[in-house]
């Protein structure tokens, strides 16, 4: 499980270095083995980086929905025709592919931000003004959604 946001530099090359916390475990649990891929949402311009277990378990659920389906079909090219797998070097980083980085504004300072079973990878800039923006949304509505009721926080 991810968890958590970390700030880290992307070096010239657009090599991500991956934080200690999550290194070890990706290393001997994954063999360093991840994939990355754009985030639908387009108001977000991110990216979403997954354990290949993950990741297949996504791509076997969209393999099974029908072609002939229009959204289906812009969700494959979009998801799987934007999928890189990556690997951690031996220094802990991973090399970033410059269309996903351009896609997603990355420039030097990126925010890694867990979500459970994925890491989203954000710019800074894009990441403090969506998250401030979310907060305000939470202010100002109030009242919690009723699934989020039962949650102790």
């Amino acid at each position: 499980m991810f968890r958590g946001m970390n700030t880290v530099s992307l070096d010239a090359k657009g090599r991500l270095a991956m934080p200690a916390r999550y290194r070890e475990r990706l290393s001997n649990d994954h063999g360093g083995r991840l994939v990355v891929t754009i985030d639908l949402d387009t108001r977000h311009r991110c990216l979403s980086l997954y354990l290949p277990a993950e990741w297949e378990k996504i791509e076997r659920q969209i393999d099974g929905m029908s072609g002939l389906n229009e959204h289906v079909r812009r969700m494959k090219h979009l998801l799987i025709g934007h999928a890189n797998d990556l690997e951690l070097d031996s220094n802990g980083r991973v090399l970033l592919p410059q269309e996903l980085r351009r896609y997603a504004g990355l420039e030097k300072q990126v925010c890694l931000v867990g979500q459970c079973k994925k890491l989203e990878i954000w710019s800074q800039e894009n990441w403090l003004t969506k998250r401030d923006v979310w907060l305000e949304e939470v202010h100002e509505q109030g009242e919690l959604p009723e699934e989020l009721t039962n949650l102790a926080l």
